[in-house]
């Protein structure tokens, strides 16, 4: 079963799957197409992705118009920004933001013309996606982390960059 949840940004939306726990350890059905079809996610995702980061590590915010991204925590935790990157759209440049981790298990969708951004608050975090579309460096956009602009707060002073998220970078 799952509990899926509106946002404040139209398509975005928070998915929470039951999970189970005894004495053993957990168990969590990541993703299970009949039930996410049941509750009108009818997507098909034809990649996997997984990004492994340390404690303040920054990636993104990027996105296209076309992949939709089913975003999960599977070790660790981190801060994860959504942004609406579609000009036509009432919502254009509003950002919303999640905490997903290994205990919250939570999860969130993010559709075409939104861009996302995390930064790991733990250790280490492994952040796993299912895309909806191979992906294509050609169709990507990307908004720096602190553009003035959109305004978005993040829980770290100065994080861990790479050179497609710091025009700066010296690495």
């Amino acid at each position: 079963m799952i509990e899926v949840c509106k946002t404040k940004l139209e398509g975005v939306l928070l998915i929470k799957p039951e999970f189970f726990e005894d004495h053993r350890g957990q168990y969590l059905e990541l993703y299970n197409e009949k039930l996410y079809k049941e509750k009108g996610i009818d997507i098909e995702f034809v990649e996997d992705d997984i990004s492994i980061a340390t404690h303040d590590a920054l990636k993104g915010i990027h996105g296209d118009s076309v992949t939709w991204k089913l975003i999960s925590c599977l070790y660790g935790k981190f801060y994860l920004v959504v942004v609406n990157n579609d000009p036509k759209s009432a919502d254009f440049g509003k950002w919303q933001s999640f905490t997903l981790s290994d205990v919250n298990k939570h999860q969130v969708l993010v559709p075409p013309k939104h861009g996302n951004g995390h930064v790991c608050l733990s250790e280490k975090s492994i952040f796993h996606y299912k895309q909806s579309a191979y992906y294509d460096p050609s169709r990507q956009f990307t908004i720096k982390w602190n553009d003035p602009k959109f305004k978005i707060w993040w829980p770290v002073k100065n994080p861990i960059l790479s050179q497609r998220d710091d025009p700066d970078y010296q690495g």
